[in-house]
């Protein structure tokens, strides 16, 4: 009998090839006591009762899929946004930060550690400690601490210590890496809230089922609208890659649904200034798990680069790694250009300021040429308040 393809992970940890646990021996016993309880904390009824009333009350959930009607008569095609930029913190990292901040409430940890990029975990991360009353220690590279200043202040105003990654590029892999290292060092009352689907198994797998609600919502919303419950494109921006991971996840099997995501280009793929890790990556090990990412031949990681401080990152989650490689998902890398150019069009059309990171999902409509009679999902993973002081720049 011939095994049915499925782009899930399986019991091991992997997505195809990629995936996987490598972590130091230090680590192991943090990971491993995760990865033996999250499924069964997960499913517990006390569990589920908690994470959905906390989505509907606190988060704001089901966030509206609203049928963007100036964008779509542009593109000639049915474009719908799927407003995670609506949620509490303005942004779908929440989604995970609660399942997580939960599991970690039942493992008997009472510190919460994390890595933030464009701020938009941090404040996520932040805003469940102080709901929770746990301490929150976020790390954050240097010059994202620069460039992302309203978030960090946030962060500072929910209670969190934000501590300044200063090594290497100064951005979000400095920052994970130093998040890790602060882990391996309070490993028994620590819990380490990843933000994307990235890192050892099962936060890959953990970090895309709490993100699975958008692409549940997705479903039914469209349903409601259409009559047909899957679209033809789904589109999100990928660093790491969380909300795709939850954009995707319901429609991962489903063939007539196209996955496509966004990478960030920068100045241009072959410009040496890019965060586009699929056109310029190689399989290996980071962060804790085999996926793509940009290294040198002899295996050292090349520093990204990317207007937005939420994709500025060398590698992806080993599922979109998987996409890739099976060729499920359709990469595209958007410069920064082109992400800018967007935003503005999505501003003076709809009247809505999107994120860098997700401006980098809505330059993909002028290129996907998709039929009339179509329908294509954006995931509106963010808002962009915290990118105004760019944006400024643009603005004439």
């Amino acid at each position: 009998m011939q095994e049915i393809q499925t782009y899930n992970v399986n019991e091991k940890g992997y997505y195809g090839q990629f995936g996987g646990a490598f972590i130091p021996e230090m680590l192991f016993p943090n990971v491993e006591e995760l990865r033996t309880n999250y499924l069964n904390i997960m499913s517990e009824p006390s569990f589920q009762e908690e994470f959905q009333a906390l989505l509907k009350d606190y988060v704001g959930r089901p966030t509206p899929l609203y049928l963007a009607s100036r964008l779509s008569e542009k593109y000639k095609t049915n474009i719908y946004l799927k407003r995670e930029d609506l949620c509490h913190t303005g942004a779908h990292k929440v989604n995970n930060t609660i399942g997580q901040i939960l599991v970690a409430k039942r493992l008997g940890k009472h510190r919460i550690v994390a890595e933030t990029g464009a701020g938009q975990h941090g404040v996520a991360t932040a805003t469940v400690c102080a709901l929770m009353g746990l301490e929150c220690i976020v790390y954050m590279g240097e010059i994202d601490i620069a460039r992302q200043a309203p978030n960090v202040a946030r962060m500072k105003m929910l209670g969190a210590t934000v501590v300044p990654a200063k090594s290497g590029s100064k951005t979000l892999k400095d920052a994970t890496n130093e998040a890790m290292r602060h882990w391996i060092n309070n490993p028994v009352d620590t819990h380490y809230i990843i933000g994307s689907v990235v890192g050892p198994h099962p936060y890959p797998d953990m970090v895309a089922r709490f993100q699975s609600v958008i692409s549940k919502e997705i479903k039914s919303q469209l349903m409601e609208k259409t009559g047909k419950s899957n679209p033809d494109y789904v589109i999100a921006c990928v660093g790491g890659g969380s909300n795709a991971a939850g954009a995707f996840y319901h429609f991962l099997d489903d063939l007539e649904t196209r996955l496509v995501a966004a990478e960030a280009a920068g100045h241009g793929i072959d410009s040496g200034h890019s965060a586009a890790t699929t056109f310029l990556g190689k399989p290996g090990v980071l962060h804790g798990s085999k996926s793509i990412s940009m290294q040198t031949e002899d295996g050292q990681v090349i520093e990204p680069y990317s207007i937005s401080a939420g994709l500025d990152y060398p590698g992806i989650g080993p599922m979109h790694a998987h996409l890739f490689d099976t060729k499920r998902a359709i990469f595209y890398g958007i410069t920064d250009n082109e992400a800018i150019e967007a935003a503005m069009e999505l501003c003076k059309l709809e009247g809505i300021i999107p994120a860098l990171e997700s401006a980098h999902a809505l330059a993909v409509l002028s290129k996907l040429n998709a039929g009339e009679n179509e329908t294509v999902v954006v995931n509106l993973s963010g808002r962009g308040d915290k990118d105004l002081a760019t944006y400024q720049k643009f603005v004439v």
